[in-house]
Order: structure tokens, then C-alpha cells, then sequence
């Protein structure tokens, strides 16, 4: 009988960390400071360093921390915002949330991240440049503003091309990090933290991310301080001080400080966990070698962080198929994201088909999750190849 493996392992990750959390959390209890204060601007602060940017505001969640870096940029009603339609919701959630269309750019099949050459396309035949200097998207009459990578998975866009397309068409890019905490990309051959070079990025620390929370919580990043400023007055109901309130679309969006004491205990283990991470990869990629199932990359821009372990099987037959017999046999297995967004019925009112992005589809379509944790065995990768292999035969 085949061994159990666990999708993730949080309590092996809290065992490292538990005399530190405790103090903390003891701390805090003494001290009955639980909203901002010290544990959070200590946490912005060192997250900030970590990144290698001048600012990070602590919030809510990711979703928050998107939200807030599109309020700050004041991208609202009447604009539009390039994302990728094989995310989780959030990513698009942020941008319906700030009264901004979500338009969407077809994904590169081996990477699943948003396509440079669709985005190039779309901007120069689906946008035209008024005048005023406005890009403004045919179909919908709407302003384009923003550009949202999703560095998904852990692997980040190649943001140097991005940067320099989203100049030539006079556009910020606000990035999805929510899943890429410690990633690496090359920008004139020196390698950067995925988050530090947008406008604005928003992370998550949801429990199961790279550097996760013991709850929900999450940051914005970016090295304009007069962007940060109105993110930490949107952040606290739009107020610059207390019972003083200067926008009137300020939001609850504050993180608290058993969270952030938390995300600061763990900061300082992140490159580690992250490079366990990467060695369990390197061990899926020998394992699985030669079975019909296409396997991750690193481009050679880019340095992964494995936030999830993703491989495709050859239809989405095979898939279900493999996904069941893992899971019968005790192995946690994913699926991420099963249904793309534009088929969602919460986004029907855009009316878009199956068939409109067919890259998107097939990605959800025969993608599976295997166990991926800062704490993950080689014997227990070696029973997930060797189960892949009996099932796929």
C-alpha cells in the first residue's frame, strides 16, 4: 500500500518556527496590541529590504493588496486592465472591485503565464491611441491603464520585456505576486525579487503560500512613497489620521499584528524553505522524466520558487485519471485552476465562449498539482513518480 503524501505540510513548517510564534504571540497578548503597531511596520520594514523596494504596506490579504495598488494609481470606472484568464479570481476580483474592466490576453501553454507575443498583439490591433495620448480598447470604449502579470505558480513573467512594452504604449503594471514570495527574474542581466518592479504588487500570505500567515493577510509593494501613502490611508477606511478621513473609497484593509509577527518570523526562513523547494523540483524532474506529462520550466530569465508543482497531462482524460488514482492511494493532488475565468459564470455578462482562449482551456484542462512543501522527502517524491508510473503505465 502506497504511503500517504500530504498536498502541503504546515504543521512540519510551524514545528521549525513554534518557540518564536509563541513568544510573539505572548507578547502581543501581554501587550493586548493587535491591530497595527510595532509587529507590523517591523514586518513592512524587513519585507520592504527582502523585496529590495522603498515601500511595502501590510493589508488584509492579496486581494486587498491588489485592490489598493489599483485605487492608489486611481484606475477606476471607465478604465481597463490587461490580466491573464487562467488565475485564481482574485486576480480579476480586484480589478472588477475597483470599477475597471478586466481584459484578457491568451497564456504561453509551457509556462502559463500571460503570453508577451498575444499581449503585444492585442495591444497594437484590439487598442488604438487617441490624441489626448489615451489607449483606448476598441470593443469596449474603455481606457487601458494597466497591464496585471500574473507571475503564477512561482514563476515570474520575463519583466523586462514587460516594462519595456508597457512604456511604449504608456502603461503601469501593477503585479500579481500573490504567489511568487522570493521568485527571481533578470533585468539588464542582474537578477530582481518578483514585486519590485512594477508600479505597485500586491502579495498574499494565505497559510499555503510560499510565506504564509497564520490566517489571511497580505501586502502591497512599490517604490513610489506617495503611492504607498494613499494605500495606507485606503487601507484604514481612507483615513490619514484617526476620525480624520480624506477618500471617500477607503476600505477596512488593515493587517494585524499576530499575523504580521507571524509573516516576520518566517521572512527569515523564506530563501531557505524556497531553496528546499527548488531541490524537491529538481527531484520531480528526474523521477518523472520520460513519462507522457509535460513537466515545469525555468526560463532561463527566470528562478522559480515552486509555490505549486505543476505537471499536464496529455488530455484532460488522462488527467482526471492520474488525479483519482493519486488520490486513492493517500497522495494530495491539485487542480489550479480548473475552470478559467472567462468561462466562469460570474463573469458571463462579458460573453465570452469556450474556444475563445483555447490555451487557457487546455491548461485547465489537463493540469494536476502534486505535493510540493518546504518540507517534502525525496522518498516521499520518489512514491509520487512511482505511483505516476504504475498509473500511466
Amino acid at each position: 500500500m502506497t504511503t500517504p503524501v500530504s498536498f502541503v505540510d504546515l504543521r512540519a513548517q510551524h514545528e521549525e518556527v513554534r518557540p518564536q510564534i509563541e513568544a510573539a504571540f505572548q507578547d502581543i497578548l501581554n501587550r493586548s496590541a493587535f491591530i497595527g503597531g510595532s509587529y507590523v511596520s517591523t514586518f513592512e520594514k524587513d519585507f520592504a529590504q527582502f523585496l529590495g523596494v522603498s515601500e511595502v504596506v501590510g493589508c488584509g490579504n492579496g486581494t486587498d493588496a491588489l485592490w489598493l495598488s489599483l485605487a492608489a494609481l486611481e484606475i477606476g470606472p471607465g478604465d481597463a486592465v490587461i490580466t491573464q484568464p487562467n488565475t485564481f479570481i482574485a486576480t480579476v476580483e480586484a480589478i472588477t472591485r475597483s470599477g475597471a474592466l478586466p481584459l484578457f490576453v491568451e497564456i504561453d501553454l509551457q509556462t502559463a503565464l500571460i503570453d508577451f507575443a498575444s499581449l503585444k498583439k492585442f495591444l497594437v490591433e484590439q487598442c488604438r491611441r487617441e490624441d489626448n495620448g489615451r489607449l483606448v480598447h476598441l470593443a469596449s470604449r474603455t481606457t487601458v491603464k494597466a497591464i496585471m502579470p500574473v507571475h503564477l505558480y512561482g514563476l515570474p513573467v520575463d519583466m523586462e520585456k514587460f516594462l519595456s512594452l508597457a512604456n511604449e504604449f504608456g502603461l503601469k503594471i501593477v503585479e500579481d505576486a500573490c504567489q511568487a514570495h522570493g521568485a527571481m527574474h533578470k533585468v539588464k542581466g542582474e537578477l530582481k525579487r518578483a514585486g519590485s518592479l512594477g508600479a505597485a504588487a500586491g502579495f498574499s500570505f494565505y497559510p499555503g503560500k510560499n510565506l504564509g500567515a497564520m490566517g489571511d493577510a497580505g501586502a502591497a509593494a512599490t517604490n513610489d512613497p506617495e503611492l504607498a501613502s494613499k494605500m495606507r490611508w485606503l487601507r484604514d477606511h481612507g483615513s490619514s489620521e484617526k476620525y480624520v478621513h480624506a477618500y471617500s473609497n477607503g476600505w477596512n484593509a488593515r493587517l494585524d499584528s499576530l499575523q504580521a509577527a507571524v509573516l516576520g518570523i518566517k521572512l527569515k526562513k523564506l530563501d531557505e524553505w524556497n531553496d528546499r523547494r527548488r531541490a524537491a523540483a529538481a527531484h520531480y524532474q528526474e523521477e518523472l522524466a520520460g513519462l507522457p506529462l509535460a513537466l515545469p520550466i525555468e526560463p532561463d530569465y527566470a528562478r522559480h520558487i515552486y509555490h505549486l508543482y505543476i505537471v499536464r497531462a496529455e488530455s484532460n482524460e488522462k488527467r482526471e485519471m492520474l488525479r483519482k488514482e493519486l488520490s486513492a492511494r493517500g497522495i494530495g493532488v491539485g487542480l489550479h485552476y480548473p475552470i478559467p475565468l472567462h468561462l466562469q459564470k460570474a463573469y458571463e455578462t462579458m460573453g465570452f465562449k469556450r474556444g475563445d482562449f483555447p490555451i487557457s482551456e487546455e491548461s485547465a484542462e489537463t493540469g494536476l498539482s502534486l505535493p510540493m512543501h518546504q518540507a517534502l522527502t525525496v522518498e516521499q517524491i520518489h512514491t509520487v513518480a512511482d505511483a505516476c508510473r504504475e498509473i500511466l503505465g
